[in-house]
């Protein structure tokens, strides 16, 4: 009885390992695409500053020329 107990013990503690392995591996690939993500951001965030600025400098300039 106690063998079989020890050994009901053992495969839980090998299921246990198991999930926590892969937790650990699920963990890992969810930093990495937070960190893609948040470089894509900063992308998106860097273009639109870009667009923003040339919308600003075509919208002055057509200002300009409408007052000439």
């Amino acid at each position: 009885m106690d063998k079989m107990i020890a050994a009901e013990n053992s495969t839980m503690e090998d299921r246990l390992k198991e999930r926590l392995a892969q937790l650990r591996e699920e963990f890992t690939g969810g930093q990495t695409q937070l960190v893609q993500a948040e470089a894509r951001v900063r992308e998106l965030r860097e273009t639109l500053l870009r667009i923003s600025g040339a919308i600003q400098v075509l919208s002055e300039e057509l200002g300009e020329s409408k007052e000439e």
